[in-house]
């Protein structure tokens, strides 16, 4: 492991490819990951971890899921990219597309950067404007109007906002609070008919999880309609998390435009956005808005997609299992945190929780002891953790066990 770190570190930027792997929150050097099989994750040591990172989510049937890899071994047989269309890029929007309410056309992509990306960029083209409102902690990819107070990577190495982007590429985004109506209004009330769209999470997850307050999402709704913006949902995380569809559809919010990824591609890299006919055929080749990709509806991608949803659509009645055993975990970290005299905040939606120590040392010592107890959780209190269908109920009384042993430890000054 010493010698794979050290060459990564040689040759990668820190070591790794994002940010957050590099395990500098924790104070640590990162594991390598060897393999992966349902609810657990093996080092290059062949130890094995109860994995509640899922590859941020994106794994919600476990890793390696029997299905998705059938199909993708039948895709990679016949050829992994042709550059133009499949029939499996129509079968997973059609699958999209009766799951959730108003998206009636899509455009895939190969992340949720550049969903959110074209999305924006469609908003904009579509109405004329130029402003966009984001909120604050909110993450929404690394286009460089958005890199500002963006929780997530940023807040994890304690950084407000990237260089290298410059002030002009940020003056049309607009920051408001969210949950706080009066500085949205405040936004309209000055910007007006200038803005062009506000995106929201309807549940946070890069800046631990933030559970949907309705209400507001709904008065977002309302305004963005007054005034003529669009509203984007980035169900990047949450689209088909904690039901079989978006957020916004179970909470009974029709946005303009969905951002989805992550758990549509069954593990594999995408991304995509889509909504109203009337709004989408003004992206290219319909219309005027320009995008485009090679590997866009990646055929290796479309039938992992396909094979996951077709699993999820199966499994409908037991989203509420993932919900339960997230509960199961949140109460024991809450009550052995109490046991032992720590300041512990541990929030959770659905089958989502993240957790935060008053201080971020004692983070570092309870997240060491519990990787050493064979429990992998994010490297940063500013991520989400996640469960699996593939997690059993024997994983949670080891994750729980390990949760007690890890919490004995003295807090700092």
């Amino acid at each position: 492991m010493e010698k794979i770190t050290k060459r990564a570190k040689e040759l990668l930027v820190g070591g790794v490819n994002s940010p957050v792997r590099s395990f500098n929150y924790v104070g640590t050097d990162p594991f390598f990951a060897k393999k992966a099989k349902g609810s657990r994750i093996y080092d290059e040591k062949d130890k094995a971890y109860i994995d509640y990172v899922l590859s941020f989510g994106a794994n919600i049937l476990g890793h390696a899921h029997c299905e998705v890899i059938k199909e993708a071994q039948n895709a990679i047989r016949a050829g992994v990219s042709y550059g133009v269309t499949t029939r499996h890029e129509v079968e997973l929007a059609e699958g999209i597309n009766k799951a959730i309410r108003g998206m009636e056309k899509i455009r895939f992509v190969n992340s949720g950067t550049e969903a959110v990306m074209g999305a924006v960029r469609l908003a904009r083209g579509y109405t004329g404007r130029d402003k966009i409102i984001k909120f604050k902690d909110s993450y929404h990819g690394h286009a460089d109007y958005f890199l500002v107070k963006s929780g997530s990577g940023l807040a994890t190495l304690g950084i407000p906002f990237s260089k290298g982007v410059p002030r002009e590429f940020i003056k049309h985004t607009l920051l408001a609070e969210y949950g706080n109506k009066d500085s949205v209004d405040r936004i309209f009330a000055k910007h007006g008919k200038k803005i062009a769209a506000i995106i929201v999470e309807p549940a946070g997850g890069n800046y631990g999880v933030i559970p949907p307050d309705r209400d507001f999402l709904k008065h977002i709704r309302k305004l963005s309609k007054k005034n003529g913006a669009l509203l984007i949902s980035d169900e990047i995380i949450t689209g088909f998390r904690f039901s079989y569809g978006t957020l916004t559809n179970t909470l009974g919010i029709k946005p303009d435009l969905y951002c989805l990824g992550k758990i549509i591609g069954g593990g594999f890299p995408i991304g995509a956005y889509g909504g109203s006919k009337k709004i989408m055929k003004e992206l290219s080749p319909e219309g005027q808005v320009y995008q485009a990709s090679t590997f866009g509806g990646n055929p290796v991608v479309m039938r992992s997609g396909i094979a996951t949803l077709k699993t999820l659509l199966k499994n409908i009645s037991n989203y509420k299992k993932l919900t339960d055993k997230v509960r199961g975990l949140t109460n024991v970290l809450k009550e052995e945190a109490k046991n032992n005299g720590h300041n512990l905040e541990v929030a959770e939606y659905g089958s989502m929780f993240s957790l935060k120590f008053d201080k971020q040392k004692d983070f570092q010592k309870f997240y060491k002891r519990l990787l050493s107890n064979g429990v992998f959780l994010a490297p940063s209190e500013y991520e989400a953790n996640f469960i699996s269908f593939a997690h059993t109920q024997s994983d949670i009384q080891k994750t729980q066990n390990a949760i007690s042993k890890a919490m004995r430890f003295k807090r700092s000054n």
